[in-house]
């Protein structure tokens, strides 16, 4: 990179974190007295009108001041050099936090607070995909003469239960022998190597009792596939009201987009490669009209350092990035560990 690029990157990112702090255009007179930018504000001044004639910041109104735009924010996010470190005290505080929930709606709940507290933003969580799931457990419980209740424990806590009529009432040995194999066969598993798993089970059974290995097979898989079982929880929206003054129009679009859980899943699934650790999408790249006032940081959770699924902050595009990155990743590392252990 040319010094120039390299120096006029320095502008942008003091125009990034004035405009962050202050929420106030910022001009060439004022960068200069705040920032060791080893150059004139002749020189920065130039530099601005580079970086306004590319589209990284703009004049609003008549103002002679600049701010970021979503180019700008993006150029600022991609070259970040670093991500500030959260404290001891903060590390310390979102570990006992998490570690007091006492199941996995109190785990989600307590991770979406905690976020929402850390950012002064609003925290999604989403909760751990079946279909990205493994088993942990399986019970078989008779509720009556021709009633089975299947529990499906999950590797990240989700407990699924569902109910099969049967054509006669089970018996226990063979029940005893179901549970046993079917834990053995199943557990740490994910699908497709669950069903294969499953559907070699039935041949260890005698042929009467096969077709009550293969419903209880079925009723698994099935749970383990379904495609509609996705939802998340929202945790501070009122800290939008404390921010509204960060959005340049009205406050009603982004709580209306919110309130859209089908569109917020689709968008965390298309934001769901967290291959580099974190996604942000700014403004206009979340593609939804209602947010284009907002960026969403997000990234994986899950265990054994396979993402099950997202948790993420939603702010306006003047957020505090470094400070959101890091505060995302570490109530996500934390979460992790607990799903894991």
């Amino acid at each position: 990179m040319a010094a120039s690029d390299e120096r006029r990157l320095d502008v942008l990112r003091a125009i990034v974190e004035d405009y962050v702090h202050t929420r106030e255009p910022v001009g060439s007179k004022v960068l200069a007295e705040r920032h060791s930018l080893g150059v004139s504000p002749a020189t920065i001044r130039n530099d601005m009108a580079v970086l306004e004639e590319g589209g990284f910041i703009a004049q609003p109104h008549t103002s002679a001041g600049r701010v970021p735009t979503d180019k700008g924010y993006r150029m600022f996010v991609d070259r970040l050099a670093g991500v500030k470190a959260l404290s001891a005290a903060e590390k310390n505080a979102i570990e006992t936090f998490l570690n007091g929930a006492v199941d996995l709606d109190d785990v989600v709940t307590r991770a979406g607070r905690l976020l929402a507290q850390l950012t002064g933003q609003v925290a999604v969580v989403q909760y751990p995909s079946l279909r990205r799931s493994g088993l942990r457990h399986l019970e078989l419980v008779v509720l009556g003469e021709r009633r089975l209740l299947v529990v499906i424990i999950t590797d990240t806590g989700r407990v699924e239960q569902r109910t099969l009529e049967l054509d006669a009432t089970p018996d226990e040995l063979v029940l005893v022998a179901l549970r046993a194999r079917l834990n053995a066969a199943a557990a740490g598993r994910r699908l497709p190597e669950l069903r294969t798993a499953l559907d070699a089970l039935a041949d260890t059974f005698a042929p009467e009792d096969q077709p009550l290995v293969a419903r209880v097979a079925e009723v698994v898989t099935d749970t383990l596939s379904q495609e509609g079982e996705e939802r998340i929880v929202l945790a501070g929206t009122a800290n939008l009201a404390h921010a509204s003054m960060r959005f340049e129009h009205a406050l009603r679009p982004v709580l209306e987009a919110l309130e859209e859980q089908v569109v917020l899943l689709n968008l965390l699934t298309e934001m769901g490669d967290h291959s580099s650790g974190v996604n942000v999408r700014i403004g206009h790249e979340t593609q939804l009209s209602g947010l284009f006032e907002t960026s969403v940081v997000t990234t994986g959770y899950g265990s054994d350092g396979d993402a099950v699924a997202t948790i993420g902050s939603i702010g306006p595009t003047r957020m505090d990035y470094p400070a959101t990155i890091a505060s995302v990743r570490a109530v996500a590392r934390y979460l992790s560990r607990i799903l894991g252990a």
